[in-house]
């Protein structure tokens, strides 16, 4: 079974809030739609694909606040995507939504270097009606070597519904995480992200990013590393670990924002074993909560650390 997504169209809705009034649409487009590349929605306004109250509009033409948006989406075309018999740790399922725990080192979603063995591939063939979906259903990703819980929307009903929640903010998604360093305490980072200028496959903070609210607190402290637990208020690609490494608290293990490896001084050898040994970012997707696209019920799953988090964790107390 193959798996194209050039036919699908998703129908998203918005409402402008009112602190965007004067803003123009392209700009509120960015911001309500942040999924999307501006050039691809500037494209479906010319197109006609966005509806502000029932009618077109240019990119330019400024909003005054509460106008209903409708945009029919286009999903990006995938390749050669195939049902793999990939097992799947399905932590809920019904006839509208699927919620699996993700082992770390699996990909989400096939793209250059990674056409097959992704979570997509598993999702399909563990329910062929997935493949009338955008991306088999799958309205949010973590990181290939994030491990933990992750959404499937199995109708076009409850995709929607998800995106919505999404974009409003009201899914709660909560990660553990092992970062560098002893904090004293927890905080917020506040602080925009956007695409690395010269390093395509990293994102930095930048006046010129998008809107990015990380909250953390502390869980456990260590003698040079702490359990935190992060909330994400929105959900930019690697916006846990830029975060983090912004605030001089990167996680363990991370090969890309961590910095250079250094044995921490007076590590006894299980704890340097661990150390040396572990590949990956200590960053575990714990829980997620959202209203159930068709009971409207408030819904909470949480999934416990996988086993190399919480052998780093007794390796690090034994230390202490």
């Amino acid at each position: 079974m193959s798996y194209s997504e050039e036919l699908v169209m998703t129908r998203l809705t918005a409402e402008v809030p009112n602190e965007m009034a004067g803003m123009r649409l392209d700009q509120v487009l960015a911001e309500l739609f942040a999924d999307y590349s501006r050039s691809k929605l500037q494209t479906w306004v010319k197109l006609g694909r966005v509806q502000v109250n029932g009618e077109q509009l240019k990119p330019r033409d400024k909003l005054e606040g509460g106008e209903a948006i409708t945009l029919d989406a286009e999903a990006e075309t995938v390749i050669n995507s195939e049902a793999e018999a990939i097992p799947l740790d399905i932590i809920y399922e019904d006839d509208s939504l699927l919620v699996v725990n993700k082992p770390a080192g699996l990909v989400v979603h096939p793209a250059v270097g990674n056409w097959h063995g992704t979570l997509l591939n598993a999702l399909l063939n563990h329910d062929q009606n997935l493949e009338t979906l955008p991306r088999a259903g799958i309205v949010h990703r973590i990181d290939k070597d994030t491990s933990g819980l992750l959404m499937v929307a199995k109708t076009l009903q409850a995709h929607n519904s998800l995106t919505q929640q999404l974009q409003e903010r009201t899914i709660n998604r909560e990660y553990l995480a092992i970062s560098k360093g002893r904090m004293t305490a927890g905080g917020t980072v506040d602080e925009p992200i956007a695409r690395h200028p010269t390093d395509r496959k990293r994102y930095t903070v930048s006046r010129r990013g998008k809107e990015a609210i990380t909250h953390y607190r502390v869980e456990q402290r260590f003698r040079l590393h702490t359990l935190i637990r992060v909330k994400l208020e929105t959900g930019r690609t690697h916006q846990i670990r830029v975060h983090m490494a912004h605030v001089r608290f990167p996680l363990l293990g991370d090969p890309v924002y961590g910095g250079r490896f250094q044995m921490s001084p007076g590590c006894n050898e299980r704890l340097e074993n661990a150390l040396r040994n572990f590949k990956r970012q200590a960053l575990h997707a714990a829980k997620l909560g959202l209203v159930h696209p068709v009971t409207e019920e408030y819904c909470e799953w949480q999934q416990p650390l996988p086993d190399d988090m919480t052998d780093m964790l007794e390796a690090l107390a034994e230390n202490d």
